[in-house]
């Protein structure tokens, strides 16, 4: 049950109250006045507050506004919701505490069944607000992110914050888990198309013979399974951002197609000879040397210099070895979110021994490791945990 604390000057109403809501369930403290009430609240986490407006040496309003000031991650009830206590002399009081931020007030003599509905409806609207708190926390944790302050996750996190309001190409380089989708959504939501669609295509999952369908969409019967007219990727991006994941993979004609699309801003569905007008920004990606596939004569040099506008290299993660303990800082609390368990903690051996680790998968890989060993070791994560799991 709730955790209450009471505070009156009045030992009647103040045992009153206890007897009342201690029948209910809940544990129930009591302070005699305004001054011990706030060091209480302050030094614990309570889930309501009953206080009394007229008191010695802090008042009703004194204490309420101490309470609303301080939220801060010291001050243990912060968000707890007040009821004041009054008077029928006092109402216009109890109205201004309204406007102050207390939940409620109750009058004198104390009436049974307010008490137990007010308290009732305290405690709900305490829960729902710690509910919608934690949903929005973890609405917003899973937006893009790049964390770390290395000198080279700062340089790219300031070539984003450039480019991102223009409408510049970019071509986004690094090996595979680095983060390179994240780079990508973070120009997209921080540009003038973030309230557009942004469209994400991976490349290297496509079967070359589908990647033009995919890409531009096709006609009823244009082939075997086309049974209706279907968008492609660039008109469901129109007015957006196209994300070309493993652009490296694309078959050269594809690219051919992709290459007409960004010089005329306009598409052809598969099947179709009539030319359709697209609004896109295109951002690529790939992990492959694309100067090294000209050379192979597996990439379009037209194409690449087409998106190499603005060119990002994404650091691995053995090159920003010193992000390591904000990057466990970051997923430890995200994993335990997720997994519904206290916070978990790397000691400073366990953050050396990660590394000093050889992290060819890169972020991707440090994530699992970090869930690995919060799933299987203990309360304190230890060098010897690492050694044992990573």
């Amino acid at each position: 049950m709730a955790k209450l604390l009471i505070i009156d000057d009045e030992r009647g109403i103040r045992n009153t109250l206890r007897e009342i809501l201690a029948d209910e369930g809940h544990t129930v403290e009591v302070a005699e006045n305004g001054k011990q009430g706030l060091e209480m609240a302050q030094s614990k986490a309570y889930d309501l507050i009953y206080s009394d407006i007229k008191m010695p040496e802090m008042d009703g309003l004194e204490l309420l506004a101490a309470i609303k000031n301080q939220h801060t991650d010291d001050f243990e009830s912060a968000d707890c919701p007040v009821v004041m206590i009054t008077g029928h002399g006092d109402v216009e009081t109890a109205v201004q505490a309204l406007k102050m931020g207390a939940y409620d007030f109750l009058l004198k003599p104390l009436d049974l069944n307010r008490i137990l509905i007010t308290t009732k409806n305290a405690l709900e609207s305490k829960s729902l607000k710690q509910e919608t708190k934690q949903l929005r926390k973890r609405v917003a944790s899973k937006g893009p992110q790049m964390i770390g302050e290395s000198a080279a996750i700062t340089r790219v996190r300031e070539i984003i914050n450039k480019v991102a309001p223009t409408e510049a190409r970019v071509l986004i380089t690094g090996p595979n888990g680095t983060g390179k989708e994240v780079v990508a959504h973070l120009i997209h939501e921080n540009s003038a198309r973030a309230n557009g669609p942004m469209v994400e295509v991976n490349c290297a999952a496509i079967p070359s013979e589908l990647i033009e369908s995919e890409l531009f969409g096709h006609m009823k019967g244009s082939f075997t399974g086309a049974v209706k007219d279907r968008a492609g990727k660039f008109e469901q991006a129109d007015g957006g951002t196209l994300f070309l994941d493993e652009i490296g993979d694309m078959s050269l004609a594809a690219q051919t197609k992709v290459l007409r699309a960004l010089q005329e801003s306009e598409i052809t569905r598969v099947g179709s000879d009539k030319a359709i007008k697209v609004n896109v920004r295109v951002l690529a990606a790939t992990n492959k040397d694309l100067q090294k596939e000209i050379a192979e004569g597996n990439f379009r040099e037209d194409l690449f210099h087409r998106l190499n506008v603005i060119p990002i290299a994404v650091p691995a993660l053995n090159e920003r070895l010193e992000d390591i303990p904000l990057l466990v800082e970051h997923f430890t609390g995200h994993i335990c979110d997720e997994q519904g368990i206290a916070k978990k903690t790397f000691d400073a051996g366990a953050i050396k021994a990660l590394q000093a680790k050889d992290w060819t998968g890169n972020i991707r890989q440090l994530r699992n490791v970090v869930e690995r060993l919060i799933i299987l070791a203990g309360n304190k994560i230890t060098a010897e945990d690492v050694n044992l799991y990573a």
